[in-house]
């Protein structure tokens, strides 16, 4: 199973210089100790939160510093971007990486940087398909045009062309009911996690995208990473209490975040969105631990982890190591070196 570090944020009261550094002491780590992957967010307008704005100049830097780590976008906000600009910066790090990159795409739910940009977020889906269908054409190699409804161009044809053939591995994030079926027809594979989702509703809307990969008349049934937060502890009662008011803050901020999207074209049906964001805001503790977590001991979390992995037919873990940045730096360093040394080679 496909054991990855998702990184998204700073520690609150970092410097830029000191975020960074940070980030790549993680990412030597990582390497060090047989992780898979690096996944990195893609975070504008936020300086409390992240430094992360451009993911692929932070990938680049990230496959020149390591020789075995790969390293991916989560997600890449293809919307943002003109597609064939993004054609070209991904197969470039593909490229510098000798085929480590993994792309990994979405449209985000941070309707706000739509706002700051000038976009309207109720266009991100079809400006999403229309890009992801320029970007995967760009990377055949071969002069073409496009005439869509955002994306008009003649005769342009990319450079570079990715390292692998035929590009780079695309998987596509998906938070609402209607997305998963969408990703399925597409042939794509699947980040999913469970910040807007519970476990019950996480397996019914992995049914509809197996469901629709098979219609689809694709091979298998799919490929599908579940992005969750994960602290090891020495013992049950620290595993317990040593995350729990980082874990608190990120769920009250997402929270937040639903609420600022409800009502908002593209985001889905205001009552539904608001109705998931009051069910979070009175989750006790006891029950995030049951449905939105895995924290343990390094027993508990192999316990955890394989449940998890038969309910919901995953082949891949990204761990989020330090939800909100509030864990103290040691720990989290000790949490994600028991998962790499003491987890993850239960799964292999």
């Amino acid at each position: 199973m496909h054991f990855g570090v998702f990184i998204e944020e700073a520690r609150p009261g970092l410097t830029d210089v000191d975020a960074f550094r940070e980030t790549f002491e993680a990412v030597d780590a990582m390497e060090a100790w047989g992780l898979d992957c690096v996944w990195l967010g893609e975070i504008h307008f936020n300086p409390a939160r992240s430094v992360i704005s451009a993911p692929i100049a932070v990938a680049t830097a990230i496959a020149a510093r390591t020789k075995r780590l790969r390293v991916g976008t989560a997600v890449q906000v293809l919307p943002l971007n003109h597609p064939l600009r993004i054609a070209e910066d991904a197969a470039t790090v593909d490229q510098l990486s000798q085929g480590r990159f993994e792309f990994g795409i979405g449209r985000s739910g941070a309707a706000r940087t739509y706002d700051v940009l000038g976009i309207a977020y109720g266009e991100s889906q079809a400006r999403f398909l229309e890009a992801l269908e320029i970007i995967t054409e760009a990377w055949k190699g071969r002069p073409f045009s496009y005439a869509g409804q955002f994306y008009r161009f003649e005769n342009a044809r990319v450079a570079p062309q990715p390292y692998q053939k035929p590009h780079p591995p695309i998987r596509m994030a998906a938070n609402t009911a209607e997305t998963f079926p969408l990703v399925a027809r597409l042939g794509l594979q699947l980040f999913v996690g469970l910040r807007d989702l519970d476990i019950p509703e996480l397996q019914e809307s992995l049914t509809s995208y197996r469901r629709a990969w098979r219609e689809a008349g694709h091979a298998g049934q799919g490929s599908v990473y579940l992005r969750i937060p994960v602290y090891a502890g020495v013992t049950e009662r620290g595993a317990r209490e040593e995350p729990r008011a980082s874990i608190t803050a990120f769920f009250r901020r997402h929270v937040d975040l639903m609420r600022a999207t409800v009502g908002r074209a593209g985001a889905g049906p205001a009552d539904r969105r608001a109705a998931k964001a009051d069910q979070l805001e009175r989750l006790p503790y006891e029950e995030m631990l049951r449905t939105r977590v895995a924290f343990g001991t390094a027993t508990q979390l192999i316990d955890r982890l394989a449940e998890l992995r038969e309910q919901l037919g995953l082949d891949g873990i990204i761990v989020e190591p330090n939800p909100a940045g509030l864990i103290p730096p040691e720990y989290a360093s000790r949490s994600l070196r028991i998962v790499a040394h003491d987890v993850m080679p239960a799964f292999r």
